[in-house]
């Protein structure tokens, strides 16, 4: 098991570097669950590190029922991110009814594997109808990993259907857990058999100018530190 810290910038990039992080999830607009980082960012970060880096593909915040025109974008988001050596690409498609879109997932999965990328079908599974069924799916569709928080809103109130997942996949497919993972309640995670441990680890800037252009965040450096001593990462 290891340590993946989703992240949205150089600084964050170079300072997973330094302590040793194994994986990280590039994203844009953590503050909104995670969108497409540029290419100019994810170039940048594959430039300065031996990390491995899996991109988000989310071409925009809200539901995960997307257009076929929203598709294309993310098939043309897959192709540019290989172009520049990324080792994994992170996405997740449903329907309206919040069932699995396997049409659209089939289409994203096989283009991320014509390049030899991993893929890891996000939270997206947090809020499907019938987590079980759709982890079969996902096996099916030869998705490598789920990061789940057990549909609940912390991985610590969903850790039962995590453990349930864990055994149901059978080795078949990867299980991460994210979402409000911390010092206290890591010991819960660590016989799991979980792949990895999923964290967002950054503070909030306190804003200074009178026009809002959005939060500013930086690095939590003490909170990777502490789960990496906690769970001997």
């Amino acid at each position: 098991m290891f340590l993946e810290w989703a992240i949205e910038s150089t600084k964050e990039m170079k300072l997973a570097q330094t302590l040793g992080v194994k994986r990280i999830e590039l994203c844009s607009s953590l503050d909104l669950g995670g969108l497409t980082p540029s290419i100019g960012l994810t170039q940048k970060c594959m430039e300065s590190t031996n990390v491995k880096i899996h991109t988000m593909v989310r071409p925009r915040a809200g539901d995960f029922n997307y257009s076929n025109d929203e598709i294309e974008v993310m098939l043309h988001d897959i192709d540019l991110f290989a172009t520049v050596g990324v080792h994994g690409v992170v996405f997740g498609v449903l329907s309206k009814d919040h069932s699995l879109n396997e049409t659209h997932l089939e289409k994203l999965t096989n283009r991320a594997k014509s390049h030899n990328l991993e893929v890891t079908f996000h939270r997206a599974f947090d809020i499907v109808t019938n987590p079980l069924g759709v982890l079969h799916k996902l096996i099916d569709l030869k998705v490598d990993r789920i990061l789940t928080s057990g549909q609940q809103p912390k991985a610590d109130q969903g850790i039962d259907l995590i453990k349930q997942l864990i055994n149901d996949a059978d080795g078949k497919i990867k299980i991460m857990a994210g979402s409000g993972i911390n010092a206290i309640n890591a010991h819960l995670f660590l016989n799991l058999g979980l792949e990895a441990i999923h964290c967002t680890a950054r503070k909030k800037v306190k804003q200074t100018s009178k026009i809002d252009m959005g939060n500013q965040f930086v690095p939590d450096q003490r909170k990777v530190e502490e789960l990496q001593k906690v769970f001997g990462f």
